[in-house]
């Protein structure tokens, strides 16, 4: 067979080649159909970020024209982006989804939980998740890790198996060959699944681009008043900043990544449309969690210690 024949056969010269971001989205829709297959009560995590945005829409696009077969689930530190927590309450309304909302708040009322000194509540979600997933019988919960972010969530494959106790051990890892998923499990343990693993973040933000997903307006620049504390900009708020020397400006900023107020940080930026985000992050060095997230600073395995604890 001469080159010029070989050329003929390559995949990409043919008319139904997959781009990358179809064969990321397929690859996604075969997870989603493949846990409502396997598992029985699976729920997805829902922030109103838009990692878990991205997944709403995959799982849409993977059972529609029926709905979603699956609940969300929803762990709310009390100090929530106002603007996220008004879009997912919109995407909840105007999809006819079910929403458990595990309230951080309400385990520090009950003296479950103790603020920190820090003022940050990340850290506490834990066991309000755990007992979210235990009390509605989740034996399946989406999250939208992806491997690109921290180097912890890098070592996950897309079915992850978390024992009775809620607790990651990577040595438990199983192999995934031909994207073969194992979702066995004993009672009281359950998986958690990663549908955008293989993503990364401008990924995410093409394929928002592509599919014209609407996002919370916090994602692109806007002016907000915000203090600089641990090299990060930080919203103002009821939260516990800022301190005394501390001095509130009024900058141009957007985030890369949304937890609550406490430990989120922006970026300046002046990137106010979904053009401008991509060519901006296709120039970063930084992941988005490296760059804006304090939960992620704690420690050198602040995220590896809370997925051995239960975290996502």
């Amino acid at each position: 067979m001469t080159v010029t024949t070989q050329r003929l056969f390559r995949a990409e010269d043919t008319p139904f080649a997959l781009s990358h971001l179809d064969a990321l989205e397929a690859e996604s829709v075969h997870i989603f159909r493949e846990v409502a297959g396997e598992f029985e009560r699976p729920v997805i995590l829902f922030s109103g970020g838009k990692d878990s945005i991205v997944m709403l829409h995959l799982a849409l696009k993977a059972f529609a024209p029926a709905p979603v077969p699956f609940a969300l689930l929803h762990v709310d530190t009390g100090h929530n982006f106002p603007e996220v927590l008004a879009y997912r309450d919109r995407a909840v309304a105007k999809h006819n989804l079910r929403l458990h909302v595990a309230a951080v708040q309400d385990y520090i009322d009950r003296g479950v939980l103790r603020e920190r000194p820090d003022g940050l509540r990340n850290p506490l979600q834990t066991v309000p998740l755990l007992d979210g997933i235990e009390s509605n019988k989740f034996d399946a919960v989406f999250g939208g890790g992806r491997r690109d972010e921290e180097k912890a969530r890098a070592k996950e494959r897309v079915f992850s198996l978390r024992d009775e106790f809620g607790a990651w051990d990577p040595r438990r890892q199983r192999p995934e060959l031909w994207s073969l998923y194992n979702g066995r499990h004993a009672v009281g343990e359950h998986v958690r699944v990663f549908p955008l693993s293989n993503w990364t973040e401008l990924d995410v933000w093409q394929y928002i681009e592509r599919e014209n997903i609407e996002l919370p307006e916090i994602y692109y620049a806007h002016e907000r008043e915000v203090f600089r504390r641990d090299g990060m900009w930080l919203t103002a708020g009821e939260w516990g900043g800022p301190k005394e020397n501390e001095p509130v400006e009024t900058r141009l900023v957007r985030y890369r990544t949304v937890g609550d107020m406490s430990c989120t940080g922006a970026v300046d930026s002046d990137a106010d449309t979904i053009e401008a985000v991509i060519t901006e992050i296709a120039a970063s060095r930084l992941t988005e969690r490296g760059a804006t997230r304090a939960d992620d600073k704690m420690s050198e395995a602040a995220m590896e210690d809370r997925k051995r604890e239960g975290y996502f």
